[in-house]
C-alpha cells in the first residue's frame, strides 16, 4: 500500500476565486438567455400582451449578466499583473522549453491517459494556461461584439464606444451569427473543463477541485510504502 504525504500550499487567492465563480455564473445566465433570445419560445397566453414581459426579462437579465461579465474579465487582467505568481499573465503564455515539455505531459494524462505521476505546476498546468488565454480572446471577443449590437439601442457611452464594431464585420445579422456560434465555443469548454478538473483531482490527488473554494492545493512531499 502506498502513503504519500502532502503539504497544503495557497494558490488561488479570494480575488480568482471570485472571479471564477462569477464568471460561471455570468456565463451560464448569458448562454441560456442568449440562446433563447436567439430562438425565444412561443408561450401562448389569453392575458393582455402588455401583462407578458418575460422576453423583455429574458434581455434584461442577458445585458445585466454581460456587464457584470465584463467588468469581471477587466479586473482579471487586472489581477494578472497584481495577483500571486499563480494568478500571473506569465502563466498564459508558455515561453520555455520546460512549459512546452510539460504541454505533452498534460496530453499523454488527458488524451493518452499514459502518465499517472503528479504533474510539476502547482498553479495551472501549461496547457491549461494556453486554453485559458484562448478563452480570454473568446471573452473579448463576445464583450466587443456585445456591446456593438447593444450600441443600436443604447445612448450610454460604452456600448457608443464599439458602434464600428456592426459595420466592420458586415452588418448586424453577421455579428449576431458571430456572438451566438462563440456562445457554443464556452458551451463545449465547460464541458471539458469540468470533466478535466474531476480528472486531475482523481489522478494527482491535490484537491484541484477544493481549490477554487478554499484556495489550497496539496502539493506531495514524499511518498512511502506500507506492507
Amino acid at each position: 500500500m502506498e502513503q504519500r504525504a502532502f503539504g497544503r500550499v495557497y494558490v488561488w487567492q479570494l480575488p480568482v476565486r471570485f472571479y471564477h465563480w462569477i464568471n460561471a455564473l455570468a456565463v451560464s445566465a448569458l448562454a441560456i438567455t442568449g440562446y433563447l433570445i436567439g430562438a425565444p419560445l412561443a408561450i401562448q397566453s389569453g392575458s393582455e400582451a402588455s401583462f407578458s414581459y418575460w422576453f423583455g426579462t429574458v434581455r434584461f437579465i442577458h445585458f445585466l449578466s454581460a456587464f457584470v461579465f465584463f467588468f469581471n474579465f477587466i479586473f482579471r487582467l487586472y489581477w494578472g499583473f497584481a495577483g500571486n505568481q499563480y494568478a500571473n499573465w506569465r502563466n498564459f503564455i508558455p515561453t520555455t522549453k520546460k512549459q512546452y515539455t510539460e504541454i505533452l505531459d498534460v496530453l499523454r494524462v488527458d488524451i493518452l491517459q499514459a502518465r499517472i505521476k503528479p504533474l510539476g505546476s502547482i498553479g495551472h498546468n501549461t496547457l491549461a494556461g494556453v486554453t485559458y488565454f484562448v478563452t480570454f480572446l473568446a471573452f473579448l471577443f463576445q464583450s466587443v461584439t456585445g456591446l456593438g449590437m447593444y450600441s443600436a439601442m443604447s445612448d450610454a457611452s460604452l456600448p457608443r464606444l464599439f458602434s464600428w464594431i456592426v459595420p466592420l464585420m458586415g452588418g448586424d445579422f453577421a455579428v449576431r451569427q458571430w456572438h451566438h456560434v462563440m456562445m457554443w465555443l464556452f458551451i463545449v469548454f465547460t464541458m471539458i473543463h469540468v470533466y478535466l478538473v474531476f480528472y486531475h483531482d482523481y489522478v494527482e490527488g491535490r484537491g484541484v477541485t477544493s481549490s477554487m473554494v478554499g484556495g489550497w492545493k496539496f502539493i506531495e512531499k514524499e511518498s512511502s510504502h506500507l506492507k
